[in-house]
């Protein structure tokens, strides 16, 4: 599939999906379970505020993140979740005001950013020009998910959410084989010689800039430290995969399926790396 086989971006359709951390209340900065080791500044529980979020919800550290390493919450985005919980589930009304109910908005926040990630992906694949039927099942599934996204705190944390997960993946999988059998030109021994890791490709540190990925299915691949210099990722299925510290530069993304601003967060880049119009290029690339 080319890229005049796909619809034109509207920036528009990604505008509730995009973190606004001033309409929030630190959500990811308590909510939220830390690890040092995961480029965090501190191990921290659930449920327990970040040492760094002040009152006001600001990060005292927030502009220095990239200086100190802070990988986890440089890389961290939540689709849009948080103001939705603060301002929509909530009302505004916050978890330091309402301590009654912060345990509450904590894991609706938890439901809500799953929510909006797969509103992601479903708002990608209506860039895809496909079949009529295939259009309509996908427009109700994303009607349905966003209705969810409205529902109150009480309806929102009883809500089975693997359930409905399984039916976006499933579409999103259908969606993906047919991109894919358009542009089948992934060299299938590359993947098929790689052992898995709990069923999830293992590619860690594998040289990969001569391998053809072109229209491969990498859901879930371990990519950590993957060297993709220069290469083509069009119509490569990404979801989930783990692109930690993969060297991206000079790569050609702009056509990858299922691709988030949180896998280009914790990559590596330059500004050679072409990326996808609703993708952001990271500060770091431009340096």
């Amino acid at each position: 599939m080319t890229y005049e086989n796909r619809n034109p971006w509207d920036k528009k359709l990604y505008k509730d999906l995009e973190n606004d951390c001033g309409n929030c209340f630190g959500l990811c900065c308590v909510a939220l379970y830390f690890s040092a080791s995961e480029g965090f500044p501190n191990d921290k529980e659930g449920g327990r505020a970040c040492a760094h979020l002040q009152e006001d919800f600001t990060c005292t550290i927030h502009n220095s993140l990239t200086d100190k390493g802070l990988k986890g919450c440089t890389a961290y985005e939540c689709f849009g979740a948080g103001q939705k919980v603060a301002q929509v589930t909530y009302k505004g009304q916050d978890w330091m005001k309402s301590p009654e109910s912060a345990q509450q908005m904590f894991q609706v926040f938890s439901i809500m950013r799953q929510l909006h990630e797969m509103l992601w992906y479903l708002t990608e694949a209506l860039c895809i020009k496909m079949s009529l039927d295939i259009k309509n099942d996908l427009e109700r599934l994303m009607s349905e998910t966003e209705a969810l996204t409205y529902l109150d705190a009480g309806a929102l944390s009883g809500l089975d959410i693997a359930l409905h997960r399984d039916k976006v993946n499933l579409l999103l999988k259908k969606i993906s084989k047919i991109v894919r059998t358009e542009d089948n030109r992934g060299e299938k021994n590359t993947s098929s010689r790689r052992k898995k890791v709990g069923g999830r490709f293992d590619f860690i540190g594998a040289d990969l800039r001569k391998a053809n990925l072109r229209g491969m299915d990498l859901g879930g691949a371990l990519l950590i430290a993957a060297d993709l210099r220069g290469n083509s990722l069009r119509n490569t299925n990404l979801i989930g995969a783990d692109l930690r510290d993969a060297d991206l530069r000079g790569s050609d993304l702009t056509e990858s399926l299922f691709l988030t601003q949180t896998q280009v967060n914790t990559a590596k880049g330059d500004r050679n790396t072409r990326l996808p119009a609703w993708i952001k290029r990271p500060g770091t690339w431009c340096k």
